[in-house]
């Protein structure tokens, strides 16, 4: 186990393409004494049993443990990038392992019989290397997106004071006052727009756990809504869900939500003169603030835990002057923005590479 030859298991290929080392190593004397096999540079590993056809190819030679089929191409026969280019497709051939199982695998015979078109080894490799480009662009996005993820992370912890302190580590210029411990009612207003039920379907809004946003849904049965009072909410809307407040469901009421409708489980909240509704957005997504959240959520696990909304008013928080706290929001804005711009653009390029990877092969 301390030789030189990389060993593999399904676990170690995550997003990676190429496979160019391991925690584990095996010598060559090792590998003697066992039916294990050295695979050459440019093998296709296949996950053959969970995680069934997750790929990667071998940068070096390696060898691996029983949870992969490897696809071993050819001298000027198989390129490796266009078979691992199609191994999504492969997998449909996998079979449930045995009687009254739902364990699906795939056998060395079943992926040595199953058929596949192939142009000539020329034609292979342009393609290969056609996706290769794509996939080096799709990893590059993905780098830069978590990167930015881990900016937004590290600034949150900065721009805003640690626990026991008044002031954060990182500032704008010209700000320099000590935060002022605030209740929470202090920079919002509960507000109530109060509505009769639709008698025809309409869209609700909830919130998601996790401090993760707001979603949609359809109700085509107003009849199954057992209120007949609700209420709308509005673009920068502060709403809570007072049943999974504990689990953190807070947020900022988005643009293509504005105007749905909710329960009386969803207290609505507007920022006022003192406060900012952009800072506030990423003043109560921090973890500290769900714990705060917790706390005023008494009584036992899942919906028996309520929040209590006169608590959830008198909640204490340090923020600064209206100014800087417009300074803040906005930077965090800007930077989600970016964020998101990087989200749309992976995903635009995911889904180019997967119609031409329909219209690319037979």
């Amino acid at each position: 186990w301390n030789g030189d030859i990389d060993w593999y298991s399904p676990a170690e290929l995550g997003d990676q393409i190429y496979l160019t080392g391991s925690r584990k190593k095996i010598t060559k004397l090792g590998l003697k004494q066992s039916s294990a096999k050295i695979h050459p540079k440019g093998t296709v590993l296949f996950t053959s049993r969970a995680g069934i056809g997750n790929t990667a190819i071998l940068a070096k030679e390696g060898t691996t443990n029983q949870g992969f089929q490897s696809i071993i191409p050819m001298e000027n026969i198989l390129d490796s990038y266009f078979i691992f280019s199609r191994t999504s497709e492969l997998k449909r051939y996998g079979e449930v392992t045995g009687a009254g199982s739902t364990f699906v695998e795939i056998s060395g015979k079943q992926m040595a019989e199953m058929p596949i078109f192939v142009p000539d080894y020329e034609e292979q490799k342009k393609i290969g290397d056609f996706f290769k480009k794509i996939d080096k662009m799709i990893s590059m996005y993905q780098q830069e997106l978590a990167t930015l993820k881990q900016t937004k992370q590290g600034f949150l912890q900065k721009m805003f004071p640690k626990e026991g302190e008044k002031v954060p580590e990182v500032r704008f210029p010209g700000f320099t006052d000590d935060w002022e411990q605030r209740e929470l009612g202090n920079l919002v207003d509960l507000v109530v727009r109060e509505v009769p039920k639709p008698n025809e379907p309409y869209y609700r809004m909830s919130v998601r756990s996790h401090a993760k946003g707001t979603f949609r849904q359809f109700v085509d049965n107003p009849d199954s809504v057992a209120m007949d009072k609700l209420f709308v909410v509005k673009k920068d809307d502060l709403v809570v869900n007072i049943t999974f407040a504990w689990e953190h469901a807070i947020a900022i009421v988005p643009e293509e939500n504005d105007g749905l409708l909710v329960s009386h489980r969803f207290p609505t909240y507007r920022a006022n003169g003192n406060s900012d509704i952009e800072f506030l957005h990423y003043l109560v997504s921090k973890e500290d603030f769900r714990r705060k959240l917790e706390f005023i959520s008494p009584g036992g696990a899942g919906r028996n835990r309520v929040l209590n909304k006169k608590d959830f008013l008198k909640l204490k928080m340090y923020a600064p002057e209206l100014d800087e706290q417009k300074r803040i929001g906005t930077f965090f804005k800007q930077l989600d923005n970016t964020i998101s711009l990087h989200q749309r653009e992976l995903e635009l390029l995911q889904l180019t590479k997967k119609a031409f990877l329909q219209k690319l092969f037979v």
